[in-house]
């Protein structure tokens, strides 16, 4: 076994590799860009070693200073997780003429399997079953459309060396497939430094079903089951578990066996992952196979009381598999949700920030936090905006998804935009809890999973009022203690006077609803008036913002969190985004910058859609800024006037940049 590992990744897959070997005795050295010289892998290892600026091509994705960083430190082997380098045949060729250990599968498996293509070619002749389409080298556009043409819409475009739902655009019809095809690529070379693409039938109402296999150097090869991984948005996996519903053993073992027979195909060593598309019929088709450890690789674990990571190190190390095929089993069922900074709402908009609060749900038997992040840390713009992946198990599916409810009602984000209660109404929505699964699910449920706004309940407003007074004593309290004479009365925020308790006026925002709440102390209760109703309210408020209250005799608890002039309320699952208003505060009208097309977040602009001058319709693409990996296709808010560009294709903007100058047309 080894020593010593670099681990060439960061965020929480670093964060749990080092967990694994800090168990093993291993020591740990990890790789940073300057804007992670803080990050909590960085904190975590036992070494770390700076490699160069925030943008990952010069930091993370440069092969010569990670393998000079695992020589300087001595490093026997590297980890290189997943996304960045992890599936880079370049990278794991460097680590074997450095003599350094790529813990992971040999360069000709990479190799095999890095062109979604070439693999294809390769599954058909092991027998893996394909999905109907082009997967050929000629890439001249005309030439692909027709290839769409004859397979028939819908039809997928897929980056041949793609992954994680970048490189990947849907097409109904013949007439928008240049325009996909164009967009798509641009994100491929972007990526994954190719712009190669594959065109396959798109199913309609598919399921992508994976399969956890592992080989070793001796030849053997065991699959760990399946994964069902069907909830996805842009692509990209949002809810995943473990096993997959409804599978009977039959089709289990016959997705198994060609799991297996396409890693032996390419004489694969380690941790990998063969995933394949299936109808609602059971029938499955292979689609690619990701040649290192998954994000969603912790529901295997939980079901199977196994450590991959520490697998992936026994065999990089040259030793068997642990288990043979007859030894695994399945025990109960695990969910894993990915917690992103991102807006649901404004079609899954990454956010970044500083978390002002970050508290996840406790661990323990059934829950699992794997989070790379922590109180104080920032999002950044520079790489993929997961905060953590929380893990439930139990015994069966559904109290797994009782489980999973409760660990969401549980977690708190504070300073970022966040998919917390998106994912408590996805695990409720009916469908998903009846397991009628397929990829179409968050399309086809948006009305229940995207509801209007909710307005808060009186508990909510009477419990942001109710925090607020409770601060306010606690801040007297705690200025009388430094006072020379701190039993004064002048100290006191009870609320008393001479002939007639005082009476005063608290005023708080939801959205464009403001209401004013009176407020009368009684000693340490206050009664709160509000929509002219009024209830006796007392509590107690912790340092973190956890409020026991009772409103009229009822009892319950919520957290209420300070940012600035926002107090963010949680409680029964939900969450309320109040800001206190001050009634002295005079806003002038005037200005903003309403209507205006701003940018999002920081990124690139990397195409400009419309002609300055032009007069356009409402939603017509005007411009497409890259951030966080991905594209983000600027509208038009109204029929109106291109006036003019503030930037050229390449430029750099700021959050919140105007990127556009747009005259609305009336009608």
């Amino acid at each position: 076994m080894f020593n010593k590992i670099l681990i060439a990744n960061r965020g929480e897959i670093a964060c749990r590799v080092i967990k694994t070997a800090r168990r093993l005795g291993i020591k740990t050295v990890a790789v940073y860009s300057e804007v992670d010289a803080g990050a909590r892998h960085v904190r975590l290892a036992d070494e770390a070693v700076l490699i160069g600026p925030a943008a990952a091509r010069e930091s993370y994705l440069v092969i010569e200073r990670i393998i000079d960083a695992a020589r300087q430190t001595g490093a026997q082997a590297i980890h290189p997780g997943y996304g960045f380098l992890s599936e880079n045949e370049d990278f794991c060729h460097a680590c074997e003429q450095a003599g350094i250990v790529f813990i992971g599968p040999p360069v000709s498996a990479i190799r095999a399997m890095g062109s979604k293509s070439e693999a294809k070619k390769l599954m058909e002749k092991a027998h893996v079953p394909l999905t109907p389409g082009y997967h050929g080298d000629h890439q001249e556009p005309g030439f692909l459309n027709v290839q769409a043409d004859a397979i028939g819409y819908p039809v997928l475009i897929k980056a041949a060396s793609g992954g994680g739902g970048k490189g990947m655009r849907l097409v109904e019809r013949s007439e928008d497939f240049l325009d996909a095809l164009a967009s798509c690529k641009r994100e491929a070379a972007s990526s994954f430094g190719s712009d190669h693409v594959l065109v396959e039938k798109y199913l309609t109402r598919p399921r992508h079903i994976e399969i956890q296999v592992f080989g070793d150097t001796l030849g053997n090869y065991v699959y760990l089951f399946e994964r069902d991984c069907s909830v996805q948005r842009r692509h990209q996996k949002v809810l995943e578990e473990a096993p997959a519903p409804g599978m009977p053993a039959e089709r289990r073992a016959a997705m198994g066996k060609a799991a297996v027979d396409a890693a032996r195909a390419v004489g694969y060593v380690g941790a990998g992952t063969v995933e394949f598309i299936a109808n609602q019929d059971g029938s499955f088709y292979f689609m690619e196979m990701n040649t290192r450890l998954q994000v969603e690789h912790p529901v295997t674990e939980m079901i199977t009381g196994l450590d991959l990571v520490e697998w992936q190190l026994r065999v990089a190390a040259g030793e068997p598999l642990p288990l043979v095929q007859e030894q695994l089993a399945i025990n109960g069922h695990a969910l894993e949700a990915r917690i992103y900074a991102e807006d649901p709402s404004k079609g899954f908009l990454p956010s970044t920030g500083k978390l002002l609060h970050l508290a996840p749900p406790e661990e323990g038997m059934h829950v699992r936090v794997d989070t790379g992040v922590e109180e104080g840390d920032e999002i950044s713009p520079f790489y993929d905006p997961m905060i953590a992946k929380l893990i439930v198990w139990d015994v069966n599916r559904d109290r797994a998804l009782a489980r999973m409810l409760q660990a969401l009602a549980e977690y708190r984000v504070v300073g970022v935009a966040n998919n917390i209660e998106f994912l408590s109404r996805l695990t409720a929505c009916p469908a998903f809890a009846n397991a009628d699964l397929d990829t179409g699910l968050i399309e086809r449920e948006k009305d229940y999973l995207f509801p209007a706004q909710q307005q808060p309940t009186r508990e909510a407003w009477l419990a942001v009022a109710l925090a607020g007074l409770l601060r306010e004593r606690q801040r007297a309290a705690a200025m009388a203690a430094r006072h020379p004479e701190p039993a004064s009365p002048w100290h006191r925020r009870d609320g008393w006077r001479m002939n007639a308790p005082a009476a005063r006026n608290l005023m708080f925002r939801f959205g464009d609803v403001q209401k004013t709440l009176r407020v009368a102390a009684h000693g340490e209760r206050f009664d709160i008036t509000l929509d002219d109703v009024t209830s006796a309210v007392s509590g107690s408020l912790n340092p973190r913002g956890l409020l026991r209250a009772e409103f009229d005799g009822l009892r319950t608890t919520a957290t209420v969190v300070v940012a600035g002039e926002r107090r963010h309320v949680f409680g029964h699952g939900h969450t309320w985004q109040f800001a206190a208003v001050d009634p002295l505060h005079h806003s002038g009208e005037g200005g903003g910058a309403e209507g205006g097309l701003l940018a999002p977040m920081p990124g690139k602009v990397i195409a400009l859609l419309a002609e300055a001058g032009a007069t356009v319709a409402k939603g017509a693409p005007l411009l497409i800024l890259e951030a966080m990996k991905m594209e983000h296709t600027i509208t038009a808010p109204s029929a109106g006037l291109v006036k003019a560009f503030h930037f050229a294709v390449g430029d750099q903007v700021g959050d919140g940049a105007e990127l556009v100058e747009f005259e609305a047309v009336t009608e």
